[in-house]
């Protein structure tokens, strides 16, 4: 017997504030366990964390400051509440698996003041296989009423100088590249910030969230959040010598504090993902089982599916997102000073869906469809610009929306707010009701430029109820919502399954367009160990024209062309572009043949091996076909990989069309030198196969019969 369960002999201790006495919780399998005390001097709450018996969060402290009241951080007595047990499975409306396991041991402590306010909060820890999750719970109390939280102050003291995979703390943004570097050597406010970005803010040496670590002894961590509703987004603050982190919130030039909240009421999960390898970070499913169970029950309306679509092409300088209408007596006006480069128009948009429809992509994004984009951005009177239901005089939403039901291709509509929050407000009802009438279930949302009203920040409190608010009004609709420039993913998409996919991340178009050579081959092999492990990701991959000189002189996007196709198996949304232009398919339809093939709703996911910032393969399973695609993934150096296919069915042969780097391929020197083979495989295959550098490895794997 498993020592009754994590010890259930765990003691049901009544703690006072001048008790030495501590209890200990560990997760099912034993291999991680949590202890927690009280400060015989102080009255201090604090917790430690073991993996596999060694200490890798020492002595770390919690409490909370506030604008109305003294802080609460010590001089507690504490009550520890019978441990619980759970082990459940729940489904995936969509997702990278069916079944998800939901397994842990859980316990409440109760804290309570000694003092005369005799101030409440439980600290409830949940611990799994894969890590630990804890949260604050104020209760309904005499003495605590309105809370206005100036500073949260939960403390992860590390035992080691991890090597650490971080952006900085930024509150504005989360576009940029990653740094590696020791734990100690972090250094936030000397991070070069690439000049095109829109804003950005990083007020101090903090780093955002999920930050991922790894040992000497190949122990791998990854602090994040889980559940942020109603709440600020949590950086962590770096103390470089100490080497610890301190949760900080992201707060507002408005308030003089950084969260309101009204009794009862519980915190986000602050959550550390905890493995030996660093392929089990990815398989992790911590993050959506610290959420609630569905709010929306059937959401069988929304469509996993690829799309196509007029964006990349604006990125490249083909054509704009605006019309060159004008403003006239506050009405845009068709002045007859059209510049002709729009993109948006019927005749394009109708080419995509052509496109779409030949290649089994189910959708086209249409960008630039609606006025307002000559004053979207860099505007300080950028509320009432945009509306969501009035296109420009070239795009015919009745032709093309007709259009593309008589082909079985679905529209997704696209909000640029450009961060105008009560214009957005106000035209949401609306514009979800047009989308509804036009059988439009998916909608890219956009929040580029400084928020309006002016002194609060993409990542506060004001902005995640924004983010929410907006996805929770969209499902009364049959919308499912694709944000970008959001609050990070911290799992709501388990809560609520129209959250399908979020950008978050330094994305595909600063290949295009950015001054500092684009996205280094190392990102995606980071991205995938960081910012994946908080939820999907719309990276829009898929690039086949990789230096585009006809376009844009300097710029490329730095892969091969089979790393872009195994970037659809790697890098997970349910939603999945084809991001090129239909003209760079149509000259390369061998390779297309992946696009084609490949699915983006998965009953299983296989993370194959792996290591943080070098490579990554990964094996997912269609639900609808059952058939298996394989990606992979290298940095700028050139690797061989094992394939181990013993996660294909007994006794069956399958097909394995496989597109791997040609022998001359390089991300820099020769991007589309390809290799195309098929050959037939078994359970008991094993293969070896070389990634160039900047390269990849797909492969489509079908039942022969």
């Amino acid at each position: 017997m498993k020592k009754v369960v994590l010890m259930i002999l765990f003691f049901v201790i009544i703690f006072t504030s001048c008790s030495v006495k501590s209890s200990q919780i560990s997760s099912p399998d034993e291999n991680i366990a949590v202890s927690f005390q009280l400060s015989p001097k102080d009255g201090a709450f604090s917790y430690v964390v073991k993996f596999k018996e060694k200490t890798i969060i020492d002595t770390s402290y919690i409490g909370f400051n506030f604008k109305n009241m003294p802080s609460l951080n010590k001089g507690f007595k504490a009550v520890v509440k019978k441990p619980v047990e759970v082990n459940n499975t729940w489904q995936m409306p969509w997702g990278e698996q069916l079944n998800v396991v939901n397994n842990y041991n859980e316990v409440t402590v109760q804290l309570e003041e000694i003092a005369d306010l005799k101030r409440k909060v439980n600290v409830i820890f949940r611990v799994y296989n894969d890590g630990v999750g804890f949260r604050y719970d104020f209760p309904e109390q005499e003495n605590v009423k309105e809370v206005f939280i100036t500073d949260e102050k939960t403390e992860f003291n590390l035992t080691e100088d991890y090597k650490t995979f971080w952006i900085p703390g930024d509150w504005d943004i989360y576009e940029h590249l990653y740094s590696t570097t020791k734990l100690s050597e972090i250094d936030a406010l000397n991070y070069k910030v690439n000049g095109a970005l829109a804003q950005t803010s990083i007020p101090e040496n903090a780093v955002n969230t999920p930050v991922t670590l790894v040992g000497k002894e190949g122990i791998h961590l990854s602090f994040h959040e889980a559940a942020l509703v109603d709440y600020a987004g949590m950086t962590l603050k770096v103390d470089t010598e100490k080497l610890s982190f301190t949760s900080n919130l992201v707060g507002s030039k408005n308030t003089d504090y950084k969260v309101k909240r009204t009794a009862p009421f519980k915190t986000p999960w602050r959550t550390i993902q905890i493995t030996d390898n660093a392929p089990d970070l990815i398989a992790s499913n911590l993050i959506v089982n610290l959420n609630e169970p569905n709010k929306l029950g059937d959401i069988s309306w929304f469509t996993p599916m690829k799309y196509s679509g007029v964006w990349w092409e604006m990125h490249l300088g083909k054509s704009t997102w605006d019309y060159g209408m004008e403003m006239v007596d506050g009405k845009w006006k068709d002045t007859g000073k059209a510049h002709g480069k729009h993109g948006a128009t019927t005749e394009n948009v109708k080419r995509f869906i052509d496109f779409s429809a030949k290649n089994n992509i189910g959708g086209v994004l249409v960008e630039g469809w609606n006025t307002g984009w000559e004053r979207w951005i860099g505007f300080e009177d950028r509320e009432g610009v945009f509306d969501f239901v009035t296109p420009y005089p070239d795009y015919d939403l009745d032709e093309v929306t007709s259009y593309a039901k008589s082909k079985g291709v679905q529209i997704i509509m696209h909000h640029e707010t450009s961060a105008a929050t009560k214009t957005y407000e106000k035209q949401q009802d609306t514009a979800y009701a047009f989308m509804q009438k036009y059988g439009m279930h998916t909608v890219k949302s956009g929040y580029v430029g400084k928020i309006l009203p002016k002194g609060e920040f993409h990542h506060g409190q004001f902005m995640v109820n924004q983010y929410n608010n907006a996805a929770i009004k969209a499902a009364k609709f049959q919308v499912a919502v694709n944000a970008h420039e959001p609050i990070k993913a911290t799992g709501l998409r388990r809560t609520y399954p129209n959250i399908i996919s979020r950008e978050g991340l330094r994305g595909q178009e600063f290949n295009a367009w950015s001054s500092d050579g684009g996205n280094p081959p190392e990102h995606l092999p980071i991205v995938a160990f960081t910012r994946m492990l908080a939820g999907p990701i719309d990276f829009t991959p898929g690039i086949f024209n990789i230096k585009f000189n006809e376009y844009k002189d300097g710029n490329q996007v730095n892969t091969t062309l089979a790393q872009q196709l195994a970037l659809y198996v790697v890098i997970y949304s349910p939603v999945q572009m084809a991001a090129d232009l239909v003209e760079h398919y149509e000259a390369n339809p061998k390779p297309l043949q992946f696009i084609k093939d490949v699915g983006v709703n998965w009953s299983e996911t296989k993370v194959l091996n792996g290591s943080v910032g070098d490579f990554v393969t990964i094996a997912r399973k269609e639900r609808e076909t059952d058939n298996w695609f394989l990606g992979s993934i290298t940095d700028e150096n050139s690797r061989e990989i094992e394939i181990d296919f013993s996660f294909l069915e007994n006794n069956i042969k399958y097909e394995a069309i496989i597109y791997k780097d040609g022998k001359n391929a390089h991300w820099n020197n020769n991007p589309l030198d390809i290799a195309i083979e098929t050959l037939t495989v078994t359970k008991e295959t094993k293969m070896k196969l070389n990634l160039a550098a900047g390269g990849g490895l797909a492969i489509s794997i079908k039942k022969t019969n």
